[in-house]
């Protein structure tokens, strides 16, 4: 299990997008490409930002449940990771994850009321590789 997270942990480190899927008002799911997390803690926890008035957002805040895909296309490998995502909206979440230049996105700075994170907590992953899958919990 240690090999697939270290592999699954430089997949991430290396990723240019991030799948990022929730459920919407029907029960589908809806997927998106987003940036890579700003900021990650091991396997566990992921941070993203994102614009509050979303549909994403607004989905995330009626059903925390979400999954997040990592790929790399040159060698078909990813990995999958499965748990909630929260949207944290206060002062010390919104600076961690800021740098510099994000003003192109959010006009207002730190503080645009359109900017906030995305938190996720991974309960379990599920990594592909060489043409076999396996699952492991965190």
């Amino acid at each position: 299990m240690k090999d697939f997270i270290k592999i699954a942990e430089a997949l991430i480190d290396n990723a240019n997008v991030s799948i990022i899927s929730s459920v919407d008002e029907t029960g589908f799911p809806n997927t998106k490409a987003m940036l890579p997390p700003r900021k990650r803690d091991g396997m566990k926890q992921f941070y993203f930002t994102t614009n509050t008035s979303s549909m994403r957002v607004s989905q995330f805040k009626a059903n925390a449940k979400a999954c997040v895909y990592f790929y790399n296309s040159r060698l078909f490998k990813g990995v999958m990771l499965k748990g909630t995502m929260e949207v944290l909206q206060d002062s010390g979440s919104k600076e961690m994850i800021w740098k510099d230049g994000d003003e192109m996105y959010y006009s207002k700075g730190v503080t645009d009321p359109d900017y906030c994170v995305l938190k996720f907590t991974a309960k379990s992953a599920r990594f592909y590789s060489n043409f076999k899958s396996d699952n492991f919990e965190l």
